[in-house]
């Protein structure tokens, strides 16, 4: 997520936090301390900063100490959901697993966290999306290793089907040839078979397919002058 400050400023006490959820959850356009569902999908007004592409709207953090033993179970679900949706994109599985480490009956979390994704706090399929842009981007993974990350994340098998689906083989084949090329650079003076070999590992990590590998890699090979032949 971006560092870039928010201009909102958080709920500082439990109840300062119920008006926030109960602002967003009544799609109030003046919510204390949150965005509202129009809020999360309006853009921005002329000259304020804009968001990166395919990063979620900051949402400002809730007071940690709203969650005290005797608040309203509910009200301490909502809070921990929100404090864990400022750091960065979550799924749901992951904020289900969070609320049950803090104690949260699961009929509250399966009913605040409904909530949420009835007003696009919570939302798998972007969540994949920006997920899998981020892996490409950052790691250069292929939808091997994306399928068994998104699977970690807790991300519905079917949905994460879909969203790799998406994924151009073509642009998948170009990523493949960046990696290789990139690491070729520390490879100089070995042969043609240990290049081959740790190449093909490389790719192998980032769920690249085992034709997509040997293909890359000799054409990346071939193409060097001291494997060409005279």
């Amino acid at each position: 997520m971006s560092d870039h400050d928010t201009t909102e400023t958080a709920p500082r006490t439990l109840e300062q936090l119920r008006a926030a959820v109960s602002a967003i959850e009544d799609g109030s356009a003046e919510a204390p301390g949150g965005p509202t569902p129009a809020e999360v999908r309006r853009p921005p007004a002329a000259g304020a900063s804009k968001p990166p592409a395919g990063e979620s709207p900051r949402i400002p953090p809730p007071d940690p100490k709203a969650t005290d033993e005797d608040a309203d179970p509910y009200a301490v679900a909502r809070a921990v959901v929100l404090r864990l949706l400022t750091g960065a994109p979550k799924s749901r599985s992951e904020l289900e697993k969070a609320l049950r480490r803090k104690g949260c009956p699961d009929d509250v979390a399966a009913e605040v966290l409904d909530r949420y994704e009835e007003v696009g706090l919570v939302d798998d399929e972007a969540y994949a999306q920006t997920f899998v842009r981020s892996k490409q981007a950052g790691r250069g993974l292929a939808r091997r290793a994306l399928s068994h990350e998104l699977r970690k994340k807790g991300v519905d098998e079917e949905l994460a089907r879909s969203v790799l689906d998406e994924i151009d083989p073509e642009d998948e084949r170009a990523r493949a040839h960046e990696l290789v090329e990139k690491k070729l650079r520390s490879m100089h003076g070995l042969d043609r078979a240990v290049q081959t070999r740790r190449l093909a590992g490389m790719l192998a990590r980032k769920g690249y397919g085992p034709e997509v590998a040997r293909l890359v890699i000799n054409e990346a090979l071939d193409a060097r002058p001291e494997h060409q032949r005279d």
